[in-house]
């Protein structure tokens, strides 16, 4: 099991103490620092700019937001902090949900996993580098067929330091699961539960059997950003985790197009869900918070005395995750780092 620090997207202004934050956790011997993006911070940038007072921890994005940039445009990211990094960069991708696909960026969300299909294809030709990028599907046109005419198929100035820079996928629903084992290198889970472990390791299997590749599941990541909050009250833990939860099971999305209602539905939680969602709609946040009960915390985060999440740690380490991500200011990292490796 391994040990990532997931700094995430800002709030109002960058958050306190994250790059010292991070060089903690590379001290400690964290394997990955993380950072990510919603509709204000980008991702690339707080990664680069942390990322260069660090010299062994890989960098990773949990996720880059496939809509913000064109394929292009993240397969010439990728190449520069691969170089910039000596080749510890980590590209974690998602597609988001309509909110913010067609909200934020202005583009169509219909068929998110066929356009990541093209998109992850397109950025591994582009760092591949080896001829120029002929592509044309049913989302992308490179060279573009319209405008001048004058578009030709091109091929990347830089040469990559990694004809194979990982990449991940942010994926919630079965079949976005599925094709992440399929196409990419690893997966990013949001809201991951022990006792669906099953359920996943299906989707994921249906993945790799695609993939034609029988060395892929060996090699395959699953880094999960897990809630870990340590503290003597178990409710009073809890109540730090259940305004995160009320955020994405009852704000996130609209009715009928929100993933993360999706994943507590499939726990077992829909009739909690639907509360909150309706409290959440309604402007009522702190009520929506407070009809999470303890067990649903329980089943996606770790709350209360060092002794119980040890115990409950055992559980999460028997399913297909390989690294826990984690997240916190720089004095909690070491009981972090104590707790989850020993």
């Amino acid at each position: 099991m391994k040990l990532g620090y997931n700094s995430g997207y800002w709030g109002s202004g960058p958050p306190a103490g994250a790059l010292e934050a991070i060089q903690e956790a590379e001290r400690l011997g964290y394997s990955s620092a993380w950072t990510a993006e919603a509709y204000g911070s980008d991702a690339l940038t707080p990664l680069a700019w942390w990322g260069s007072r660090t010299s062994t921890i890989q960098l990773g994005t949990a996720i880059v937001q496939m809509s913000a940039r064109t394929p292009a445009a993240t397969a010439m990211a990728a190449m520069t902090m691969d170089h910039l990094s000596d080749g510890r960069f980590i590209l974690g991708l998602g597609v988001s949900g309509p909110q913010v696909v067609e909200g934020w960026y202005g583009q169509e969300y219909p068929k998110p996993l066929a356009r990541t299909r093209e998109y992850v294809e397109i950025v591994r030709q582009i760092i591949r580098r080896e001829s120029p990028v002929d592509f044309h599907g049913e989302f992308y046109d490179m060279p573009n067929k319209g405008g001048t005419g004058l578009g030709k198929p091109l091929k990347s100035t830089i040469h990559p330091r990694r004809q194979e820079i990982p990449i991940y996928l942010g994926a919630e629903g079965p079949k976005n699961v599925a094709l992440a084992a399929e196409i990419c290198d690893g997966w990013l889970p949001l809201f991951f539960s022990p006792k669906e472990d099953g359920f996943y390791r299906a989707c994921l299997q249906e993945g790799f059997d695609k993939a034609d590749d029988p060395t892929k599941k060996d090699r395959f990541e699953v880094a999960a950003t897990l809630m870990m909050i340590p503290g003597d009250d178990v409710e009073k833990c809890a109540d730090m985790v259940r305004p995160f939860l009320a955020l994405y099971a009852g704000g996130m999305g609209a009715r009928g197009a929100n993933f993360h209602f999706e994943v507590f539905a499939r726990m077992g939680y829909e009739d909690v869900a639907l509360k909150v969602q309706d409290l959440y709609l309604a402007g009522k946040k702190q009520e929506a918070a407070a009809a999470i009960p303890l067990a649903m915390v329980e089943d996606v985060a770790l709350v209360g005395p060092p002794d119980k999440i040890r115990a409950e740690l055992d559980q999460w380490r028997e399913t297909c995750l390989t690294t826990f991500l984690v997240s916190g200011p720089k004095h909690v990292l070491g009981q972090y780092a104590e707790m989850i490796l020993g």
